[in-house]
């Protein structure tokens, strides 16, 4: 009677674990596509590679099957930026001279002081990459990638394919290209939030231009700032960052490769090291990758990062002395981020925050630093919703705090038509002219009227946009992609009939 009672028992469990499995793989089959993948689906790499399939012998310190699930989905990115010839004046023609015809103009310049162009010449560099859908998108480091002119993807199995950008974000040195290609390995996201400092990793990449190469270390730290980052314009202060530290070994080439956990997940994507010689000398620093999945998924649906602002001035509370602590009745070992000040329109004042408060939590997650509260912000973007708790006085209060964007509002933010702030009439290069001057195509500023070109260069009428910060643009749409949500940019371009290309730098505001 008890055999048999057991028998029973064991029946029902393992009928009732299949039901969980089969009901679960069926709920998971129809899951959203998120930044580009489906959640629970796995790719070949990671059936061949047996890692839901471990043998009982396979210790902590095995990392053949993750480096092994990994390396496919890991791509070399070659650039190359062609050589410039650049003159900020106004345009000469080709014959300004009546000795052209016997001298050449640069010698004829030397002799008589005219201006002379300065030439940047062609640039190469390389990087590394990771594929992270099956059909071509590859996320990388923006510094990987910006202002080139072609950029290589070679895989592992050595194919190469052209890739175009996707979209760019210098705040947190994220971009994403694609390939045109179909059934690619590529990496699952882990989860950047459950990493633990001591956990192995891995990072991969390539390298000093040397073939994939895998190495390993631990995390030793999370919530690293560098100050490396900047926005748009520049600023410093605008940049994200919240690094986590690892002592597996990077150096040139890995950066935009990936860093993996012993699962063979994905979980930052490697992007500088701390050293005076420019070569790994201990510790390197990878993009979490929770971060990386929001800036993907937002360029791939919106063509920009939607970031969204709480909308204080703030400070390290265990910055704070006794003195400042005891003035603004703060507990001694009071740890958090100190709201040093706050405009009454942002999103923190609206929502109730107020200057003096120590925000302890943001929707849920601890909070000690500026660099988490900036990964856990980065996270969301304008319009959501989020309960933050601060500590005011002795006392903590729950406030919920609906994020804004740079503008003030609560709106997405899209690639509007920023050409229509430049202040002129645009229109596409026709192909003839084009293949007539000798170029892949561009835009026509046809006529300038009042506004940002009138105001700020000395373009005429006439010119020939080719290049936006270095991009390519041979469409009026191409060019308005490339301005983006951009402050500061740079136009290249040429003038029919006349010598050499010209740049004009011009700031676009908010």
């Amino acid at each position: 009677m008890k055999a048999k009672h057991i028998f029973l028992t064991v029946v029902i469990s393992v009928l009732t674990s299949l039901a969980i499995i089969i009901g679960y793989g069926k709920y998971v089959k129809n899951a959203n596509t998120v930044a580009g993948q489906v959640e629970g689906a796995i790719p070949s790499n990671y059936k061949y590679a047996k890692l839901n399939d471990k043998s009982p012998d396979a210790g902590p310190a095995d990392f053949t099957m993750p480096a092994e699930a990994s390396l496919p989905a890991v791509v070399h990115i070659k650039t190359k930026t062609n050589a410039k010839q650049i003159n900020n004046g106004l345009p000469r023609t080709q014959r300004q001279n009546p000795f052209s015809d016997f001298f050449d103009d640069d010698l004829f310049n030397q002799f008589f002081g005219s201006p002379r162009s300065n030439v940047i010449p062609e640039q190469r560099a390389s990087g590394s990459g990771v594929i992270i859908s099956d059909d071509g998108y590859i996320v990388t480091n923006n510094h990987v990638v910006a202002n080139a002119d072609e950029i290589m993807v070679t895989l592992s199995n050595k194919k190469s394919f052209k890739a175009k950008v996707i979209g760019t974000d210098p705040s947190y040195d994220l971009a994403v290209i694609k390939i045109d290609a179909s059934a690619l390995p590529y990496l699952i996201y882990g989860n950047s939030d459950d990493v633990k400092i001591g956990q192995w990793v891995l990072a991969i990449g390539y390298p000093l231009n040397l073939e994939t190469t895998v190495t390993a270390g631990i995390v030793s730290a999370k919530s690293r700032s560098l100050g490396l980052n900047r926005d748009k314009s520049g600023n410093v202060g605008g940049g994200v960052e919240s690094y986590i530290q690892t002592d597996a070994a990077v150096n040139m080439g890995n950066s935009g490769g990936a860093l993996v956990n012993t699962d063979g997940r994905l979980i930052g994507i490697n992007s500088a090291i701390a050293s005076y010689t420019g070569y790994y000398s201990g510790y390197s620093y990878a993009i979490p990758v929770n971060i990386v999945k929001k800036v993907v998924d937002d360029i791939m649906k919106y063509g920009t990062v939607q970031r969204a602002y709480l909308g204080i001035n703030f400070r390290d509370a265990g910055d704070l002395n006794d003195e400042q602590k005891k003035k603004e009745g703060l507990p001694l070992g009071t740890y958090g981020i100190y709201v040093a000040d706050m405009p009454v329109d942002g999103a923190a004042y609206i929502a109730g925050i107020r200057r003096g408060d120590v925000i302890k939590k943001v929707n849920g997650v601890e909070i000690s630093n500026g660099s988490e509260l900036q990964e856990q912000i980065s996270k969301y973007k304008p319009g959501d919703k989020i309960p933050v708790v601060v500590l005011r006085k002795d006392k903590e209060m729950t406030f919920n705090v609906t994020l804004k964007n740079k503008a003030g509002n609560f709106e997405v933010v899209k690639q509007d038509a920023v050409k229509d702030v430049l202040g002129a009439d645009l229109t596409t290069l026709d192909s003839k002219k084009a293949k007539e001057f000798g170029v892949p195509g561009g835009v026509v500023v046809k006529k300038i009227n009042s506004g940002i070109l009138n105001d700020q260069t000395r373009m005429k009428d006439g010119f020939v946009i080719l290049k936006v910060d270095g991009k390519q643009v041979n469409s009026v749409e191409e060019l308005n992609s490339a301005i983006g949500n951009n402050a500061n940019i740079t136009i290249t371009g040429f003038y029919p009939g006349y010598d050499g290309l010209y740049e004009y730098p011009i700031s676009l505001g908010e």
